[in-house]
Formats: structure tokens, sequence, C-alpha cells
């Protein structure tokens, strides 16, 4: 009962923390710029959302394939389209209450195909840990190929003046001892509270990332994590392409946004206000417009957002009539 309301509680306060951000956006213009903001908005070129919202599925259904290679050690071969139905209702079960969605995807699929829940919550933590690391590589790559303008942005906020070679040193210097900072302080941590909660989760994702390296289908997982991040990459710099100011952006700087749009995923449910101020604040270093650059923030968070929202509820309606087609084709078939 207690963890419950703890859980509720830090729901509450995080959802009004996305709703402080989105009232702070909004205010902070002034009427005309509210304007241009919902012109900028409707000027979106809507035939870039059919390619969006293909990537997106993609995205969900590479992770489904991803998901079933980590059941296989454990003898559980679902089939791919409960497998992916499974993912799609975890992920929109997630927009209502975080964490619930992993939870969801396990009982879901337990229930249509037979397998043991308890069993797959192990790869639930092997697939946040190992995407955690990505995140943090993809972060560390983006940084480095936009260090150029990553650290002018930097400068700007410290207002602090660099000669060009410096700043590009000093990026790459910052990332590297953060990267050793963190590795660092994440074994004293450890070693620190190794027989605590704290310590038996950090061992179970340390796990959950050696048995993935030791997988005999490693390779085809690496394949797949690749697919996913390239899909949500993808959706991103699509994106761009459909605002008039956000075209010229390239591959890179949608790795950037990708970064920051991950973090903001984190800070609030659903990443309400925090996505969209945390792109908005980027897209700033590249001198996008803070209008176009909100315009920009509600625009892929809504469609990302949306697209759970329809793929989820779909698979919520979808899983039980294929499975109902299912069953009564094996009921014929045994006659």
């Amino acid at each position: 009962m207690k963890k419950a309301l703890n859980t509720i509680l830090q729901y509450v306060i995080f959802l009004g923390l996305g709703i402080w951000i989105i009232y702070h956006m909004i205010t902070s213009l002034k009427p005309d710029q509210r304007e241009d903001l919902l012109g900028a908005i409707q000027s979106v070129n809507l035939w870039f959302l059919v390619p969006i919202f293909i990537a997106g599925f993609f995205s969900h259904f590479f992770r489904a394939l991803r998901w079933r290679l980590l059941l296989e050690p454990m003898n559980m071969h679902p089939g791919i389209a409960n497998t992916t139905f499974a993912v799609l209702i975890g992920y929109v079960m997630n927009l209502v209450l975080p964490r619930a969605g992993e939870v969801a995807k396990c009982t879901v699929l337990a229930k249509y195909e037979k397998v043991p829940a308890h069993k797959m919550v192990g790869t639930i933590v092997s697939e946040r840990a190992f995407d955690l690391l990505c995140l943090v590589v993809i972060a560390a790559a983006a940084f480095s190929i936009e260090a150029h303008v990553i650290s002018d942005y930097v400068s700007a906020l410290t207002k602090s003046i660099h000669d060009k070679i410096m700043r590009h040193t000093l990026v790459l210097f910052l990332i590297l001892a953060g990267l050793l900072a963190l590795t660092i302080a994440t074994i004293l941590v450890y070693r620190r509270h190794k027989e605590t909660k704290v310590g038996h989760f950090m061992r179970e994702m340390s796990h959950g990332i050696l048995s993935i390296i030791h997988m005999k289908k490693r390779w085809q997982f690496l394949g797949y994590t690749v697919l996913i991040w390239a899909m949500y990459t993808l959706q991103i710099y699509l994106g761009f392409l459909s605002l008039h100011d956000t075209h010229h952006l390239s591959i890179s700087v949608a790795l950037v946004v990708l970064v920051y749009g991950a973090v903001g995923m984190i800070i609030t449910p659903g990443g309400i206000g925090a996505y969209t101020f945390l792109v908005a604040e980027i897209l700033g270093a590249y001198a996008i417009s803070e209008i176009s650059a909100q315009a920009f923030g509600w625009i892929a968070w809504a469609a990302q957002t949306g697209i759970l929202i329809v793929l989820g509820i779909s698979s919520l309606l979808l899983i039980q009539l294929y499975n109902r087609n299912r069953n009564v084709e094996t009921a014929v078939d045994r006659k």
C-alpha cells in the first residue's frame, strides 16, 4: 500500500512539473507570439506524418523482435504478432502510469501465449539497462559530431569566450571526463550499497547487459537495436523536413534532439512539457527561432504520443480479434 502511494505521489509531482513547464512556456510568450506559434504548428506539412507514423511503428516492431530474442534462452517462443501487440499495449499503458506498461506487456503476453509472466521481468531489466547504455553512447557520439555547435551553445550559456579549437577540445574532454566520472561513481555507489535495493538493481542491470553480450544471437540483437534507434532518429529527421524553418537541419542534429527528447521523456510522464522545452532549448543553439523551435517540439511530442495512442489502442482491440481467430483455426485443425 505504501509503495503504491509513493508511486502515485511521484506521478502527481512529475506530472505537475510537466504542467508547470507548459504553463511557463505559454505564459512567457506575448499574445502575438502565441499566434505565431499556432501558425507555425499549422504550417506543418501533414504528408510527412505518414512516413513518421510508419517509422514509429517499425521502431516498436523491431523492439518486439528484439524482446523475442531475450525470451528464447528461457525456452519461450511467443508469436511475433502477440509480442508486437504486447509491446504497443505496454507503451500506451506507460502514458497512463509510468512503469505500469512494463508489467502490462508481460501480463498480456503471458495471457495470450501461455508463458510465465514473472520469468519475463528480468528481460525488461536487461532491455532498460542496454537502452540506457545505448543512449549514453549516442549522446557521446552526437555531441562529438556537433561539438562546434554545442560548444558555442555552452559558451553562450556560461557567457565565456574560447578559441574555436579550445572549445572543441573542451567539449570532447568534458564528454570523456563525464563518462569516466559516471563509471567511477557507479562503482563506488555499488560497493557502498551492495546489499541494498540500489545495489540489487545495479547488479540486475549489469547481469542484464552481460546476458545480452553472451547471448547466442547477440549480433541479431545488436542489429535490431541499431534499427530501433535509427527509426527514432528518422522520425526526428522527417519532422525537420515537415517544417520550413527546420528542413535544413541534418541527421546529426536529429541525434542531438533525440538525446534531449529522451531526457524529457524520463523527467515527466510521457515527456509532457519537458520534451518540448528541452527540444526547443537545444534547437535554439542552431539559430532556430524560439517560436519555430517550440512549434517543432510540440509537433514532435504530439506525433510520437499520437502514434503510441493509436497503435496502443488498436493493439488492445486487435489482439483479442487475432487470438480469437487463431483459437478458432486451432480448434478446426484439431477436428
